[in-house]
């Protein structure tokens, strides 16, 4: 497709979502397959709904610090206000579990952004389909001239990322994009729009080892008025995409809320019961977090976590961390540098670098297409290697070999 039929493509998705009334957010479009013998949505959003953190005292958290294992009530207590004075406690434990499950090593990895054609209206989003934005989308030769200088920094791990477009990045042209990866990185990873599970095993054929889904907010009356329009809108359908891929064939598959959307005690605890309930449905799963927060994206530099600062989004990772001391932890460059380098000592596990969240920037040096949103860290892969083992941790490439 030229620039011109792109450009056109584009518009005609703005028009089109201008003049489409708002579907029911709760129902499945055409083609979006259904689990309908899965719980877990129902299980997740009433467990959310009855959590009051308000109930919680600092005696019920001091309480959770003593025992050896974390039951979901103690992760209850551990996301609630009363946990606060007693986030040194909670710290220290923390610690403990990730050294006795990880070590003290720390992988690195780096997104690649090779489309930001988006065809969803989601307000807080650089890529939404009504932000005038550059938009690009990588060819096969750009992609491995982006992958060739990636893999020169010594990263062997990379998160493949698009907008959500499936005319503009389908399921085929993501699948060539990740058996290029195959060429130059031992782990290949995707975040891209929610897909059935034969898509998936396809992608899985490809080279994919895991599937990164943020469910954004998991309140689906707020999640209604944050997604206008596209397929992003129906809630169902994005919830259950970490399933459909473990039925896809994934190893693993990471879970997010972005933080500040909504409340974020609530979003924090269910995507904490989402992850643990498919652990236990699918005990081979290997499991992680992500902990955004929002961002400022272009033309709304006024977007911010709103009351979720930094001492709050260390309790939500110190509280993953306690909860499921096996899962892996992903620390974003939406955070500061000295943030980042506090926490992979204490929760997170994996940390990004040398990021940029535009298409191109890395062979081309010069980014075709717009961000998704701003970063906060733009150090490159030699400094955060250093700073890694200033703190006395080991920095890890990657553990896994691809048979």
């Amino acid at each position: 497709m030229d620039s011109n039929n792109i450009d056109k493509h584009s518009s005609d998705i703005q028009e089109d979502n201008i003049k489409s009334p708002r579907t029911n957010h709760m129902e499945y479009m055409e083609g979006m397959e259904i689990l309908h013998e899965s719980t877990v949505m129902d299980e997740v959003i009433g467990a959310m709904n009855e959590y009051d953190y308000n109930t919680f005292t600092g005696r019920d958290v001091a309480n959770a610090l003593k025992k050896d294992t974390c039951s979901i009530e103690d992760f209850k207590a551990f996301l609630s206000p009363a946990a606060i004075p007693l986030l040194e406690q909670m710290a220290a434990k923390a610690r403990e579990e990730r050294r006795k499950h990880f070590g003290n090593n720390v992988y690195l990895f780096t997104p690649l952004y090779i489309a930001n054609y988006c065809e969803n209206y989601c307000v807080y989003c650089g890529f939404n389909c009504h932000n005038k934005i550059r938009r690009a989308r990588l060819d096969i030769d750009g992609i491995e001239q982006e992958m060739k200088a990636i893999s020169a920094t010594g990263l062997e791990e990379i998160l493949i990322l698009t907008g959500e477009s499936r005319k503009m990045s389908d399921v085929t042209y993501i699948g060539e994009a990740c058996k290029m990866a195959r060429k130059y990185f031992k782990m290949v990873g995707i975040e891209v729009y929610p897909m059935n599970s034969d898509e998936y095993a396809y992608l899985h054929e490809c080279g994919v080892d895991y599937v990164t889904v943020f469910q954004e907010t998991y309140n689906s009356d707020v999640y209604e008025t944050l997604h206008l329009a596209g397929h992003k809108r129906v809630f169902p359908y994005r919830f259950n995409a970490q399933e459909r891929a473990l039925k896809g064939g994934m190893r693993g598959v990471a879970f997010a809320a972005l933080l500040g959307l909504s409340d974020f005690r609530k979003d924090a605890f269910a995507t904490g019961m989402h992850a643990y309930l498919l652990q236990r449905k699918y005990p081979h799963a290997e499991i992680s977090f992500s902990c955004p927060r929002l961002r400022p994206i272009i033309n709304n530099d006024k977007i911010n976590p709103k009351d979720v600062h930094e001492r709050e989004l260390l309790q939500v990772m110190l509280a993953y961390r306690l909860f499921m001391p096996y899962a892996g932890m992903t620390i974003s460059t939406r955070e500061r540098s000295d943030f980042r380098n506090h926490v992979i000592d204490l929760a997170a596990t994996k940390i990004s670098a040398g990021v940029s969240t535009g298409i191109g920037g890395h062979g081309n040096k010069e980014e075709q297409g717009d961000d998704q949103f701003e970063i906060a860290d733009d150090r490159n892969v030699d400094e955060v290697v250093a700073a890694i083992r200033e703190g006395g941790l080991c920095p890890v490439m990657n553990e896994y070999v691809f048979v």
